[in-house]
Order: structure tokens, then C-alpha cells, then sequence
């Protein structure tokens, strides 16, 4: 029997279309949920696939990563729509197939040589090993096969006239949440760093000293920690490199008292971690955060040093985090008079604390209380209430709001589309039998 033979004898028993729409289900909701937080953080999308072309000596190409990252996403989450519904039953598991067949081979390529250390499949929502993504990928190929041969057996959710319908409802919102999240901040933060996060390890009313923290020397390029009571001796070849406080593991994110407690460091021009210094002064204090300083550009200097002078009228600390060298710091402040103080921070955990370049970070008793990119600032009213500027950006307000648009446009679609099959079948199909009784 050949294969299109097998296929025409099964396509219609009740076991091939039960495993068909649970087929559907599986892998559309895999596509979906990929876009969808890779959209909803479109930043940290653009910063992986950056990562692929850094490994790939494509270095040239990294000014489009933001919208190979977008693209990738809206594929995906299109694709992933189209499938839950059976929208396109042929071609939106064949281009899917196609997808996957460029996508594997890269996991596997992963997967061996570890080149990028995450796949960045599912954003930071949720992280895969090389491997276990490798061979989630062989099994989406898989189930695409089998929709390829049984997909058309089983009718779609939406009639065909409409699936160009549902494929732009679809676009607009995964189009609305990677605006949000480029333009303010992800929508769903997934990051180790959301809105109420402790910056500050210890603060003040801690009551906090230095018998409780943990000092970090090296020695040859080996680190040791020691207590306040059994601090080396610089004179031996021992170097000071950081601090952290003993309830608090270093680099770890924990919860304390319902308040997640961080593991950043901000280090002065000298290497020292002064983070307890500048957070814990009492006072709250405005982050400006730059991934990117010589990005960063003339033209967003004057509403940086607006927002210093707000937060100075309200005394507030403003501080500058960059992982930018001392000659581009000094740059940056010859060019655009800052007067606020700009510290180093770590690429990659200033780029997980907020989104953007610059971001702007509004700390309150160590907490972070609300983040934005600086764009999204510039229309705030003046003069600038710096503690308020959250008030007008609720993310789980914003996120449930596109969810009730989407669903009930898509519902609104259904009805549209199949509400002649009601009426064909309420009335029509009642006339016929009386009209056959006569």
C-alpha cells in the first residue's frame, strides 16, 4: 500500500481526526506561545539574534536583528494561529515544516558546539538546554508531518473565506504587544528584575553592617570569599573585587518577606561594588541605564538632563549605569553636560534589569517602583511627577486589554462567518422536512 493510499484509507476514521485536531492543538500552541515572547520582548529578541550573528561572523548584519527578532516572532505566532483554528490547513503546516527545517539544523549546531549558551526559543519565559530544544524541534517536525498528511481531513474552526481575517486580527495583536514592549517595556516581564524587585541587598532600616557581609578577594585569577574577621592580607597578592551580604547568595535572585531580592552589582571607576552606597542612601533614586552609550545620542541629552533637574527639585538621586568604558563615559558627559554620576554596571544584567537605550528606573526603599524607556517618557506632563509615572503605564491592565480585543474580535469573526450555517440549519433545513411531509 503506498503512502497516499494509507493516507485516504485513515483520513476519516474518528481515531485519525481526534489525533489531528490534538496534533493542531500541540503544535499551534507551541508556534503561539514562541511568538508570542518573543514579541512581548522584543529587546531581548533583538539581543539573541544578535548573539547568532556575533557567532556566525555576520557582525555587519546585527543592525536588522530588531527586525529579523520581530519578524520571527509575528511568523511564528501567525503561523502558530493558523494552525490551532486550521486556517490554511495545507500551507500553514508546510511553511511551518519549512521553518522547522532551517530552525533544527541550527539547534543541533547548538546543541554540539554550545556556541550560544540559550536558544532563546521562548524568550526568557522559559529557558531550554541546547539539546532539549534540539529535540523539541524534531518532534514539531514530526507532528508537522502528520498535519501535512491529515490536516485537510478535519475542517478548520473559520471558513475560508475569512482566514485572511483571522491572520490580521491575529498580526495586529502580536503587532500591539511588541509595540509595547519596544517602545515602553515588555508587557509580561519574565526577566529576574520586574517592578518590585530589592536593588539593595541592605538597606538602611535593615540595619545592616559590615559583620554581615561577605567580602570577595582574588588571587592570581582565583576567587575567595571571607568574613569581616578574616580579611587577607592586600600585601600577599590579594585583591578586593566585590561584597555581598550573607543572607543574599551573590549573582542569585531570591524572595524575602514577599520582595524579590537581587544580585546586581553597580561598581565605581575603581572596580569597588558601591551598589549598597548609592541605593541605600534613604532617598529614592532615578537609574538612567545605558546598554549602549555611543548609541545613545545627542538629541536624548536634553530630556535626560530635564528628567535630572525634575528628580533633583524632588530630591532625588539620579544615577547613571553603563557597562561603557571610562573614555566613553567622559565622552558621553563632554557632549551632553550631564551632571548626574555615571557608575559601570554588567552587560548583560543591565540589560535584564530594564529594557531600552537609555531606560530610566524609578527606586523607592531599594524597590525598583516603575520602569520605562526614555521615549515614553517625553510626553509626560511637566512638571514631572517622577513618583507617579507609573500610573499611566499598567501592564497587566494594557495585556488583559489586548487579550479581551483579541478574543472578541476573533469570536465576533466566528459569529460573522458561521452564523448563515445557524440560520441554514434553524430554518431551511425545517422548511425541507415540511415541505417533504406535504
Amino acid at each position: 500500500m503506498t503512502i497516499k493510499a494509507f493516507i485516504n484509507a485513515v483520513k476519516y476514521e474518528k481515531w485519525c481526526r481526534v489525533m489531528t485536531i490534538l496534533m493542531r492543538l500541540v503544535v499551534g500552541a507551541v508556534f503561539v506561545f514562541s511568538g508570542f515572547t518573543k514579541a512581548v520582548d522584543p529587546w531581548g529578541a533583538a539581543y539573541k539574534v544578535t548573539d547568532y550573528l556575533n557567532a556566525w561572523g555576520m557582525d555587519g548584519w546585527t543592525g536588522i536583528a530588531l527586525f529579523i527578532a520581530v519578524s520571527l516572532a509575528a511568523l511564528e505566532f501567525l503561523l502558530g494561529i493558523a494552525i490551532v483554528v486550521g486556517a490554511y490547513r495545507r500551507s500553514a503546516p508546510l511553511l511551518a515544516l519549512l521553518l522547522m527545517l532551517v530552525l533544527t539544523p541550527v539547534t543541533l549546531w547548538l546543541a554540539v558546539t554550545d556556541a550560544v549558551p540559550d536558544c532563546g526559543c521562548f524568550g526568557d519565559a522559559w529557558h531550554l538546554s541546547n539539546w532539549a530544544t534540539f529535540f523539541k524541534n524534531v518532534l514539531l517536525l514530526l507532528g508537522l508531518v502528520y498535519l501535512l498528511m491529515f490536516n485537510k481531513s478535519v475542517k478548520g474552526i473559520y471558513g475560508p473565506a475569512v482566514h485572511w481575517a483571522v491572520m490580521a486580527i491575529s498580526f495586529a495583536m502580536v503587532m500591539a504587544v511588541a509595540y509595547y514592549g519596544y517602545f515602553h517595556q515588555p508587557l509580561i516581564d519574565y526577566r529576574p528584575y520586574p517592578v518590585g524587585t530589592r536593588l539593595a541587598a541592605v538597606t538602611e532600616d535593615d540595619g545592616g553592617s559590615e559583620d554581615d557581609f561577605i567580602f570577595v578577594y582574588s588571587r592570581n585569577g582565583v576567587e575567595q570569599e571571607f568574613t569581616i574577621d578574616s580579611l587577607p592580607d592586600e600585601e600577599d597578592g590579594w585583591e578586593y573585587v566585590t561584597r555581598y551580604h550573607a543572607n543574599r547568595p551573590r549573582g542569585k535572585v531570591i524572595v524575602q518577606n514577599g520582595q524579590t531580592d537581587s544580585g546586581i552589582a553597580i561598581l565605581d571607576e575603581d572596580g569597588t561594588d558601591i551598589t549598597a552606597d548609592v541605593l541605600t542612601t534613604g532617598k529614592p533614586a532615578l537609574l538612567l541605564l545605558f546598554p549602549d552609550l555611543p548609541e545613545v545620542g545627542v538629541v536624548n541629552s536634553y530630556s535626560l538632563n530635564e528628567l535630572n533637574d525634575a528628580a533633583l527639585v524632588s530630591d532625588i538621586d539620579v544615577i547613571g549605569l553603563t557597562p561603557a568604558t571610562a573614555q566613553e563615559i567622559k565622552q558621553w558627559k563632554d557632549i551632553s553636560m550631564a551632571s548626574y554620576p555615571i557608575y559601570n554596571m554588567d552587560d548583560s544584567e543591565l540589560k535584564m534589569v530594564a529594557r531600552g537605550n537609555p531606560a530610566v528606573v524609578f527606586v523607592q526603599n531599594g524597590l525598583i517602583t516603575w520602569k520605562r524607556t526614555l521615549s515614553s517618557l517625553e510626553g509626560a506632563e511637566q512638571p514631572i511627577e517622577l513618583a507617579a509615572l507609573a500610573d499611566d503605564y499598567d501592564t497587566d491592565k494594557i495585556m488583559t486589554s489586548l487579550m479581551i480585543a483579541f478574543m472578541v474580535a476573533m469570536l465576533g469573526l466566528l459569529v460573522l462567518n458561521r452564523s448563515h450555517l445557524v440560520i441554514k440549519r434553524l430554518f431551511f433545513n425545517k422548511k425541507k422536512e415540511n415541505d417533504s411531509n406535504l
